[in-house]
């Protein structure tokens, strides 16, 4: 089962994919939110053989949602309906900062790292749940 992972933002998204078993989330690349973003991300997944998409919840540690969390909501049913695969929401509270853990000092955080980290989130919980 090979994911797709995505670290929204209204400027600027994360990409990062998982290896074939999906079981390991590597960033891809940080893409422009552009009018074309949709239709390149549902290129992706075919090329790619993507089988799902985790689109990080952009609600705060409280669980509140932020002024971004409706477009963030949007833009997975968009992608859904594009692409026809099922998309995951997953909270991706903190992310940014873990992704900045990994930046050189002063550089800010990677999105496609964030993404990654949502992705790999997924994939802890809901994949390599231990029963």
């Amino acid at each position: 089962m090979r994911y797709l992972g995505i670290d929204y933002g209204s400027k600027r998204v994360g990409i990062a994919l998982s290896n074939s078993e999906g079981t390991i989330a590597f960033p891809r690349e940080t893409i422009a939110f552009d009018a074309n973003l949709i239709t390149n991300l549902a290129r992706t997944t075919k090329k790619e053989k993507v089988d799902a998409i985790v689109v990080g919840d952009t609600r705060t540690f409280s669980g509140y949602e932020n002024p971004i969390t409706k477009e963030a909501k949007s833009f997975a049913t968009q992608l859904q309906v594009a692409t026809a695969l099922p998309v995951h929401l997953v909270w991706e509270s903190g992310s940014s900062i873990e992704a900045g853990r990994y930046a050189p000092e002063g550089a800010g955080h990677d999105d496609a790292v964030a993404a990654a980290i949502i992705l790999q989130r997924f994939i802890d919980m809901k994949v390599n749940r231990v029963e």
